[in-house]
């Protein structure tokens, strides 16, 4: 067969080999999307096209009901549970290291007191004031070990008590010295006592000021933490209740029905634990408060009220032993004056303060009566204590000793009238902070499950009263 001379023809192909033809670089053109891009976008058009049509919108009012209870429920569990570990710590762990951090100031300063009542008694001391004397100390170290245990090592209340601990020795060591040169007669032992007192006064009692005013500062901040109101979880509460009305509101809109049984449910139980968690941490901080404006409050005004009454008995004592052997010259009036005298004179005045603010604070009750009677008898100690300087003025020294530490009349019998009182005041007011702090901690047992559980009855009933929903488009 022949062809016109001016008709093209391809070559034969080569036997079992196809035809072939141009064709562009392998590879997806510029213009064309990734296939990972390309199918995030058809997943958003879908879930788009779902949103459009009314059982993609109540699967998605539902998940986000769902969520939203569920967080309501998380979040109040966790501000509950910190609320209670405060409430917690201030019964069982602040309050009483508060209270220790006390006793071990007390202690010292009545282990200084007796330490001087049994100097100024003369050899061979009385064995009442030399047991006394043992207990405090004792007392004081088996504290210290308490507290140790408990506080950390490096803050200040840990500081606070390895100071005490290395001085607490050193204390004991010097009014041994002073007791064994007394015996012998010899004034040496004076010096010593007060040398003993100086590192009471300007090394123990500061530091066991420390460690009261940590612990004490502790305590009130655990107080604060446990009365603090759950905000995040009020919103919560308030935006689920909200989306339970306007998705209960719309449902009766679209079907006509007025309840939807699940969706009733998950209100039912969202208002629930928001009555609940608003009533019990209502009740908790009013206890908490009571415990705090009641107890805490007047126990420091009493605790500083019988600090300040051993000072100054300490202090009257040492200015027997001294014969005004220390002088001072007044910053006013640039006269000599008796340091122990003018220390004195000091802690009674701060003692008057202290009585003055704790009667304020006080019920009226049975504390109320007990802080009069420490003011009566703060008076009745102050004009014999002027008695017994009239007499050492006038060089009668037995008769000021026997004004002292005599066994009528002196001012040492005032002194332990005020000491017992301020005793007994302090253990009602304690008893008191520890009933309002166990009050205010037990409104909140069991609250932080119950927001769990009640979470998950509200989600799972908006969950159903969705699917109930969405089975009538089946």
């Amino acid at each position: 067969m022949t062809y016109p001379s001016n008709v093209r023809t391809a070559p034969p192909s080569a036997p079992g080999r196809a035809p072939t033809r141009s064709s562009p670089a392998a590879g997806p053109s510029p213009e064309e999307p990734p296939a990972r891009a390309a199918a995030w976008t058809e997943t958003t058009e879908r879930l788009r096209a779902a949103a459009g049509t009314e059982p993609g919108r109540l699967r998605i009012i539902g998940a986000a009901l769902a969520l939203l209870v569920v967080a309501f429920g998380a979040v109040t569990a966790w501000e509950v549970s910190d609320r209670y570990a405060a409430a917690h710590d201030v019964v069982n762990s602040s309050q009483q290291l508060s209270a220790d951090a006390a006793g071990i100031y007390s202690s010292l300063a009545d282990a200084d007191t007796a330490a001087a009542s049994a100097f100024l008694s003369g050899a061979p001391e009385p064995v009442k004031l030399r047991e006394d004397y043992a207990e405090y100390i004792r007392t004081a170290s088996e504290l210290l070990i308490k507290a140790a245990t408990h506080t950390d090592s490096s803050g200040a209340s840990g500081t606070a008590i390895k100071s005490l601990n290395e001085g607490l020795p050193v204390y004991t060591g010097l009014i041994e010295q002073a007791r064994a040169y007394n015996r012998q007669g010899l004034p040496l032992g004076a010096a010593y006592l007060r040398y003993a007192n100086e590192r009471m006064t300007e090394d123990l009692l500061p530091q066991a000021k420390k460690l009261y005013d940590a612990e004490t500062g502790r305590l009130a901040a655990d107080n604060d933490r446990a009365r603090q109101w759950p905000y995040a979880s009020t919103v919560l509460a308030v935006a689920v209740l909200g989306f339970l009305f306007w998705t209960q509101r719309r449902n009766y809109r679209r079907t006509n029905r007025v309840f939807n049984l699940g969706l009733v449910c998950a209100t039912a139980a969202s208002l629930v634990l928001l009555v609940w968690l608003g009533v019990g941490q209502s009740l908790a901080r009013g206890d908490l408060n009571s415990a705090q404006t009641q107890g805490q409050a007047s126990l420091k005004e009493l605790n500083d009220a019988r600090i300040e009454s051993l000072k100054a008995r300490a202090n009257e004592n040492l200015t027997m032993v001294s014969l005004g052997a220390v002088i001072e010259k007044d910053d006013r009036t640039g006269e000599d004056e008796d340091k122990y005298e003018k220390d004195y004179q000091t802690a009674m005045g701060e003692l008057g303060r202290a009585l003055a603010r704790a009667d304020k604070l006080a019920d009226g009750g049975s504390v109320g009566r007990q802080v009069d009677a420490a003011r009566a008898a703060y008076g009745q100690w102050q004009g014999r204590h002027q008695e017994a300087r009239a007499s050492d003025a006038a060089g009668d020294y037995r008769a000021a000793v026997a004004k002292v530490i005599g066994d009528e009349g002196s001012t040492g019998q005032s002194f332990n009238r005020v000491k017992q009182a301020l005793d007994d005041s302090l253990g009602d007011k304690q008893e008191d902070f520890e009933r309002f702090a166990e009050d205010g901690k037990s409104w909140l047992d069991g609250l932080a499950i119950g927001a769990g559980v009640l979470a998950l009855v509200a989600a799972a009933g908006a969950v159903l009263g969705i699917g109930r929903r969405l089975s009538e488009y089946r």
